[in-house]
């Protein structure tokens, strides 16, 4: 019962948390580009990782 409320307790804050970074992301001026090109950048990375089978971590 306890682990209920734990993780009742856990989603509720990262809802609140995730609310308000949503919140803050709209108002503020971000650019949207070098956010794109570094998600970009990673997914390239794990997908080449993935299809040659070389890990570099």
């Amino acid at each position: 019962m306890i682990r209920i409320v734990v993780i009742a307790l856990i989603v509720i804050v990262a809802w609140i948390v995730i609310l308000k970074l949503t919140r803050e992301i709209r108002t503020a001026n971000v650019d949207w580009k070098g956010w794109a090109f570094i998600a970009g950048f990673i997914a390239l990375a794990f997908y080449l990782s993935h299809v040659t089978g070389i890990r570099g971590f």
